[in-house]
């Protein structure tokens, strides 16, 4: 079994913007260069012929080159307390396009549909209990604003739970229909 995900990767600059961001909070567990990303669907753990079925319903997906721009940070919170910080992304007809194309591929490939709601972002960090309050940093980071983001591609990654935290694998890259 694999754990999969379909997602958008930053260049390199925007990545690099993204880790300046990555202090201030005691007791976060920031994310590597190499895990940034916006999910576009979350699989979850899949078989060989599911992945075959993904993949080739994901090949199958068209769209068009388009800008994306990463604004405002924000967090998610669980049972009273903050879990996860992010930075937004600017409303994009595109994008939710985009995302609903994956979404279709997902159900041809036999997956369940997904069920919350798109949320799009760019997880920067993760919380436990021990972490330090966030309120600080959210303020201060609050009107980021980074420069747009040619989407040229998406990809399927595998994403491998490790003691240390998550390690992502490019499984299969698909590009923009038009160049």
């Amino acid at each position: 079994m694999q754990r999969l995900f379909v997602a958008l990767s930053p260049p390199v600059a925007i990545g690099d913007a993204l880790l300046d961001l990555q202090e201030g909070v005691a007791g976060a567990r920031w994310s590597d260069a190499d895990n940034l990303h916006l999910t576009l669907r979350f699989v979850g753990e899949v078989g060989p012929h599911t992945l075959r079925d993904l993949a080739t319903a994901l090949a199958d997906v068209r769209f068009d080159p388009f800008a994306l721009t990463l604004a405002g940070v924000g967090h998610f919170a669980g049972k009273g307390r903050s879990t996860a910080i992010w930075a937004g992304v600017q409303p994009s007809a595109e994008l939710d396009l985009l995302q609903m194309r994956v979404e279709m591929a997902c159900r041809r490939a036999g997956l369940p549909p997904e069920t919350r709601r798109f949320a799009p972002h760019v997880t920067l960090a993760w919380l436990n209990s021990g972490s330090a309050q966030i309120g600080g940093w959210l303020a201060r980071h609050g009107t980021l604003r980074l420069p747009a983001w040619p989407v040229a591609h998406m990809a399927l990654y595998e994403s491998d739970l490790t003691p240390n935290g998550p390690v992502y694998s490019e499984l299969c890259r698909f590009p923009a229909t038009a160049a």
